[in-house]
């Protein structure tokens, strides 16, 4: 089982910046990946960012999401910058321990981009 709390949501002006971390704890058989989804309202879940042996970064934020991970900690981070309104959503952390899609889901982080 994976355990994961994410933390730095909050209300930014557009433009602006956050740092979502998250922080993951308990055990498994093998090395999984971190990664990142999102749910705005009224839409399904959509993927973010995803780290591990590589780096993956959805069309939607790619070039102003960075995804990055301290592998001693057992953390991963979402580096937002000039955020859009559009980007507004609760963020989901998540352990992809089979690389078949999320297998363990944080409780998510709202994220609220004005205009």
């Amino acid at each position: 089982q994976v355990q994961l709390v994410e933390s730095g949501g909050g209300l930014v002006q557009a433009g602006g910046s956050l740092k979502l971390s998250c922080a993951a704890s308990g055990r498994t058989f093998r090395n999984y990946d971190l990664g990142w989804y999102r749910q705005a309202p009224g839409k399904e879940r959509e993927f973010v960012a995803h780290i591990g042996g590589t780096t993956y970064i959805a069309d939607s934020v790619k070039g102003r999401c960075t995804i990055s991970r301290d592998i001693d900690k057992n953390k991963v981070y979402l580096q937002m910058n000039n955020l859009k309104p559009e980007d507004t959503a609760i963020y989901y952390c998540i352990a992809d321990v089979t690389l078949r899609g999320p297998d363990y889901w944080g409780q998510g982080t709202q994220v609220t981009v004005s205009s």
